[in-house]
C-alpha cells in the first residue's frame, strides 16, 4: 500500500517551528532559530548566543538544554504531521551555534511522539503549590521511560536525599538573591509592565504566589524587588522532585537531555501532572555536584524538576516565528 506524502508548503513549515517554539527555556528567553531548507525537508537548530545568560549559564548548558527540548517539540510535531525524522545532533564539527539537523521522511511518523502533540499547547511551567497527593507508581515508570527513550535517566529522590537537595535549593536561591550579576540579569528577563507588549521573558502573571508556608522548590523571579498585590500560598511541605541525568556531560549530552526533558514534560501534561523547575542549584558548579545521589553512580545532573498536582500554570509569550526562523530559497 502507498503512503501519502504530506504536504509541506510554508504555512506548513511556519506551524511545525510554532509548535517548536512552544518549549520552555530559561528565563523563557527561547535562545533558538531554525532554518528549513526544502531541496532537502531538513530543518537545522542553530543556538541564539545573544539570549545566553552570561552569569546563570556561562557554559550554555542551560540554553542547550532549552533547545533541545525545542527539537523535540519540533520532532513531535512533524509526527503529528505524519512525517517521521532523521535527526544529527552538532552536525558539524567546530560549530557551536548550529546544533541539530532534522530531516523529514515519507515513512509512517512515530507512534508514541504523536500522541504527545496536544501536550505541546497544554504544557505550561505551574509555579503555584501543588497537593500532597503522590505521583503513582505507573506514572513514575512512564516519566522514566519517557527520559530513557531520549538518552537520559529520571530519578526520584526520596528519605534524606530528598530532604537534601530542597535544602540545596533552598540555599541556592539564598545565594542567586545575594549575588548582584545574577539578580540584575533575572530582573532584566521579567516583565513586570503588563501594558508594554512582549514576546519573551516572564511576565508577572507567570511568577506564581509569594512563598507562606511549606517548602518552596521553585526561583521567585520577584526577587528583592516585591510585586504590589501579590497573592501568598502554602507550598508543599516536602515536594516531589525528580533528577534528569545524562551519562557524560558534553553539548551533545546537554541536547539529549533537553529532548528527554520535553518529553517527561509532555508526557506529564498528558497525565494531569503539573511542573516546574528548580535549576538553582545547577548554577553554582559545587551545588550541582553535591545533588547527585551518593548511592548510585548516577551521571551528572541536567535538570530538576518539580512535580505533583495543581493549578495550571500561566503561559508565557512567545517570539513571532518570522523572528525566529528562515527559509531557503
Amino acid at each position: 500500500m502507498s503512503v501519502t506524502t504530506p504536504v509541506l508548503d510554508q504555512a506548513a513549515v511556519t506551524r511545525l517551528v510554532a509548535e517548536a517554539t512552544r518549549a520552555p527555556s530559561m528565563h523563557n528567553a527561547q535562545p533558538w532559530s531554525f532554518r528549513y531548507t526544502p531541496a532537502t525537508r531538513t530543518f537545522h537548530l542553530y543556538a541564539d548566543l545573544s539570549r545566553a545568560m552570561l552569569h546563570a549559564d556561562p557554559s550554555t548548558r542551560g540554553l542547550h538544554l532549552g533547545c533541545g527540548a525545542a527539537l523535540l517539540n519540533l520532532r513531535v510535531a512533524a509526527a503529528h504531521a505524519g512525517w517521521s525524522t532523521a535527526t544529527t545532533l552538532l552536525p558539524q564539527s567546530g560549530s557551536p551555534t548550529w546544533l541539530a539537523a532534522m530531516r523529514l521522511r515519507r515513512h509512517h511518523a512515530v507512534e508514541d511522539l504523536t500522541v504527545l502533540y496536544p501536550a505541546i499547547a497544554d504544557r505550561h511551567t505551574s509555579r503555584s503549590p501543588y497537593t500532597d497527593r503522590p505521583l503513582p507508581a505507573e506514572v513514575r515508570r512512564a516519566l522514566v521511560e519517557a527520559a530513557r527513550k531520549e538518552g537520559a535517566g529520571l530519578a526520584f529522590p526520596e528519605g534524606p536525599h530528598l530532604r537534601f537537595v530542597g535544602d540545596l535549593v533552598r540555599d541556592a536561591e539564598s545565594y542567586h538573591r545575594m549575588d548582584i550579576g545574577l539578580e540584575s540579569e533575572t530582573r532584566s528577563w521579567t516583565r513586570r509592565d503588563p501594558a508594554a507588549p512582549v514576546a519573551d521573558g516572564v511576565p508577572t502573571e507567570a511568577f506564581g504566589p509569594r512563598w507562606r508556608s511549606g517548602t518552596t522548590a521553585i526561583r521567585d523571579f520577584a526577587g528583592r524587588v516585591p510585586v504590589p498585590g501579590r497573592e501568598t500560598g502554602a507550598f508543599e511541605e516536602l515536594p516531589q522532585l525528580a533528577l534528569l541525568t545524562t551519562e557524560h556531560d558534553s553539548p551533545a549530552d546537554w541536547l539529549r537531555a533537553g529532548q528527554a526533558l520535553e518529553r517527561v514534560l509532555l508526557l506529564a501534561t498528558a497525565h494531569g501532572v503539573s511542573t516546574s523547575f528548580a535549576t538553582q542549584p545547577l548554577e553554582w558548579t559545587d551545588l550541582r555536584w553535591a545533588v547527585r545521589d551518593p548511592l548510585t553512580t548516577s551521571g551528572p545532573v541536567q535538570m530538576i524538576l518539580r512535580l505533583g498536582y495543581g493549578p495550571e500554570g500561566t503561559p508565557t509569550p512567545r517570539r513571532p516565528v518570522d523572528q525566529v526562523l528562515i527559509v531557503d530559497g
